[in-house]
């Protein structure tokens, strides 16, 4: 019943009974079965011609995450005190399984346009967060992303190879930052670093992003420091 609320994206905003009977090969009878009990739970809501949307009670449970989120606990005032110096955007990012989403927005002085939010999945290899954070996996982990998903990081332009794969992400680890330059949405760079489990792994990334016209004039080592700081600042918090 809970897979219902999967079959929901950005080209599927509403569902009637029989689409969901058709995608999980399932019952019309079963179909409304789970529609009714999540109606009641305020998991699904109707909205017209027999149309159902995701319900209010998501909205609720989002409130809960950004209460329950740990970075965000302990890494808020950082991330205020590091768009206050540097007056642009700071966005915290986290990778859910292979899904990458941004969790939180801190907005500068002239806040960026950006294509992607809070909650909306993001590519797996564009852009500076996604980067930092693979660097992050173990090589046995970061083989089954470059093997199940060779396809896909090819297209966005990184090492075919497994060997160069391997290496390239190394050597983002090494740095302990990124700086991406159009990657993801082409009048944007962004400057992100991981924010560090003791164990290796990482709670998410913090990313500062501003548009490509300044970085002529961008001090970007001192960027570079002041998020590398931040990071590890809020890892420190954490652990």
């Amino acid at each position: 019943m809970l897979g219902v609320l999967d079959l929901f994206d950005d080209t599927h905003l509403t569902r009637t009974a029989e689409d969901i009977a058709a995608q999980l090969d399932v019952s019309l009878p079963t179909s409304y079965r789970y529609v009714r009990l999540l109606l009641q739970a305020g998991l699904l809501q109707r909205v017209e011609d027999s149309h159902y949307a995701l319900g209010p009670r998501i909205i609720l449970l989002d409130h809960y995450i950004r209460k329950a989120d740990p970075v965000l606990k302990v890494g808020l005032p950082i991330i205020r005190e590091l768009v206050a110096a540097t007056g642009f955007d700071c966005v915290v990012t986290g990778l859910f399984g292979l899904q990458v989403l941004d969790t939180y927005r801190e907005m500068g002085g002239a806040p960026a346009t950006l294509a992607y939010g809070r909650g909306r999945p993001r590519p797996l290899f564009q852009g500076g967060a996604p980067k930092v954070l693979l660097s992050t996996f173990g090589p046995a982990q970061l083989k089954k992303v470059f093997e199940s998903r060779h396809d896909e990081l090819v297209q966005a332009g990184l090492p075919p190879d497994w060997s160069e794969f391997r290496r390239h992400f190394a050597a983002i680890r090494k740095a302990g930052h990124y700086v991406s330059k159009g990657e993801l949405e082409p009048q944007l760079a962004a400057v992100a670093a991981p924010i560090l489990k003791s164990d290796g792994g990482a709670w998410a990334a913090i990313s500062l992003v501003f548009d490509t016209s300044r970085l002529a004039i961008v001090d970007l080592d001192k960027v570079v420091r002041l998020i590398t700081e931040a990071a590890t600042r809020i890892g420190g918090r954490l652990a």
